[in-house]
């Protein structure tokens, strides 16, 4: 049986070394997020061509709960009942909180925690009826500890640890687990997006960022990798992952042990 997965944000960085992952597995896989027309089909052409399950896209502004809704009815009407749901859409923005722009911390609530919401809400009840499922929520170390000029992020990405525990014990007699990935720095385009705004928030250069401030954090001084994630997460949705849930898993090189 082939099982389907969605794995929202996944057009590039984390989400898309996920997305590779589970069809390298042999999964069905829906991709979502935004980016240039073109070099998304070419990226979900190219991916579909490897697979041996069949890869699709839905654009579905992850702000917007009927277009999540929808998100999750097209996976099911194209590509079969939703065996796995990867939350992993996220941005950031770093700023004092002083200087904090309102409209800001209302979008990364929005996509990076709200959204998790509304996906969850609508997959659950397919999972629980047919007794197996498996949600993976991509938080960050920043889901266990923080940092400055982050308290956007860092407030969804706690509030993401908070609602995997709490779906996990909603739905640990249906056969579906739930679970949080917790990546320390990943060298994505999200991260190289806010290096030139920590730098400037701090003081110091983007070099001085990359070496004093994101892998100060990681005791292994090396930037964790999207392959070593999606095997995580290949891993949680199988059948030898049945009784680990609720839990926060580090990916962190070391980063939450201090």
């Amino acid at each position: 049986m082939t099982r389907t997965a969605i794995i929202t944000g996944s057009t590039s960085g984390i989400g898309l070394g996920i997305a590779e992952a589970y069809a390298a597995e042999g999964f069905n896989v829906m991709l979502n997020g935004f980016g240039d027309a073109d070099e998304i089909e070419a990226t979900r052409a190219a991916l579909d061509a490897k697979a041996s399950g069949t890869v699709g896209y839905n654009g579905a502004d992850m702000t917007k709960p009927d277009q999540i809704a929808d998100l999750v009815a097209q996976t099911q009407a194209d590509l079969g009942e939703v065996d796995v749901l990867v939350n992993n859409a996220g941005i950031q923005f770093v700023s004092p909180i002083e200087e904090f722009p309102i409209e800001k911390w209302d979008a990364i609530i929005a996509i990076n925690l709200s959204s998790a919401f509304h996906t969850i809400r609508a997959a659950l009840p397919g999972m629980k009826e047919r007794g197996f499922g498996r949600i993976i929520n991509v938080a960050s170390a920043h889901g266990l500890v923080a940092s400055p000029f982050k308290s956007a992020y860092v407030a969804a990405k706690h509030g993401i640890v908070g609602l995997t525990k709490t779906i996990a014990l909603e739905a640990a007699q249906h056969g579906v687990t739930v679970n949080a990935v917790c990546p320390g720095y990943v060298l994505t385009p999200l991260v190289e997006g806010q290096i030139p705004d920590t730098a400037k928030a701090r003081g110091i250069t983007e070099d001085e960022v990359k070496r004093d401030v994101l892998l100060a954090a990681q005791p292994t001084k090396e930037f964790v990798t999207t392959e070593q994630l999606g095997a995580l997460c290949v891993f949680l949705a199988s059948d030898a992952a049945a009784s680990i849930t609720g839990t926060s898993l580090p990916v962190d090189g070391g980063w939450t042990a201090q």
